[in-house]
């Protein structure tokens, strides 16, 4: 008398490996920009995590990866920009948003440590221009 293994079912595999992909690809966040700029964020100890990202620019300023550490360029989004740029793309950006939600438009600030505050105050400056408001600066918790 042979004894055989009994032949593994295989046919519940495919909704299986389809509802697995289908988990990832709900509680995957795709990040839309690409950042070019090195930069280490201070640290500060009253922070807030941000609640509404879909109104929210991100604005990076630094030196550009793989740079001599002398140059300090300006990431907006996706976009690397002078600080005379930044009013019009801002202008645009505020457009692309709905009606309701252009008032509660942020920009996140993340600027390296050792950025002199002078490139900051001119980015500032053109915000303002562009009546974008509300700012926040990206940091880290500082450790105690």
């Amino acid at each position: 008398m042979e004894h055989r293994v009994p032949g593994l079912n295989t046919a519940s595999l495919p909704d299986l490996i389809f509802t697995v992909l289908f988990f990832f690809m709900i509680v995957t966040h795709m990040r839309e920009e690409q950042v070019r700029v090195e930069y280490q964020t201070p640290q500060g100890t009253e922070l807030e995590k941000l609640t509404k990202k879909s109104t929210t620019s991100h604005i990076y300023i630094g030196n550009p990866i793989g740079g001599d550490g002398e140059e300090v360029i300006i990431q907006i989004n996706d976009k690397m920009v002078v600080a005379s740029d930044i009013e019009r793309i801002i202008r645009a950006d505020r457009l692309k948003l709905k009606p309701e939600d252009r008032e509660k438009m942020t920009i996140c600030i993340k600027a390296d440590k050792n950025v002199k505050m002078e490139v900051v105050a001119e980015v500032k400056q053109s915000l303002r221009r562009a009546n974008a408001l509300k700012v926040i600066y990206s940091a880290e918790e500082k450790e105690q």
